[in-house]
């Protein structure tokens, strides 16, 4: 159990497409944005978790059509987010330009349907990514006990990775948002902007030349 969530927290904090969101997020809704991110993403686990353990992971992997779909599926979001992102980013830079340098105020989550906006933004980034289908059909058999109550076993396992994910981003979350003066200066904000939506696009491209 211990190797098993070292190697989970590891995989977790290695940046990726849930990360550039979450950071997104923070920056421009707030810590409430951040964490509705963050939770957007835990219930895209689920669907992982529920699909490996029924076989449908498995199926989707071994099909490199399925695959391939997926992966499309999964580019295009990352990069219609990173365009937005970038865009955002310049719209930062008019608006700085034209009230100077002050920090913004993060735009509350709740207003206008904007939470339900973020839980879809992180549901969407985790459930459409296939490298993690692939790491619980094949990261996480190997924790699995050769014979007996596979799925108690396989549901335990799910559930500490879940918890190490809301542990690591709930933390990085309140940092973000704690350094969200210096973070929400227009400059500075458009700069991570930037660097945020051109890693999402990388991160798609990414996923779009892995091989099935």
């Amino acid at each position: 159990m211990l190797t098993f969530a070292a190697a989970s927290l590891v995989l977790i904090m290695i940046p990726g497409p849930d990360q550039a969101l979450i950071t997104r997020s923070a920056l421009a809704g707030g810590r409430r944005a951040g964490l509705l991110t963050m939770v957007g993403g835990v219930l895209g686990l689920v669907v992982h978790v529920g699909a490996a353990v029924l076989g449908i992971s498995a199926v989707l992997l071994a099909s490199a059509t399925a695959f391939t779909v997926l992966k499309v599926v999964g580019a295009v979001y990352l990069v219609w987010m990173g365009i937005a992102t970038l865009r955002g980013a310049r719209r930062t830079l008019r608006e700085q330009a034209e009230q100077g340098d002050k920090p913004d105020d993060a735009d509350e989550a709740d207003q206008g349907g904007a939470g339900g906006r973020y839980v879809r933004h992180g549901f969407l980034s985790n459930a459409l990514n296939p490298k993690v289908a692939l790491f619980f059909v094949t990261f996480l058999p190997q924790f699995l006990p050769p014979d007996g109550q596979v799925f108690p076993r396989a549901l335990v396992l799910s559930l500490v990775f879940a918890a190490l994910y809301l542990l690591w981003f709930s933390l990085y979350v309140i940092t973000v948002d704690r350094l969200g003066r210096v973070l929400r200066r227009p400059r500075v904000r458009a700069r991570v902007e930037q660097v945020t939506g051109l890693l999402l696009i990388g991160f798609a491209v990414r996923l779009a030349l892995q091989s099935p």
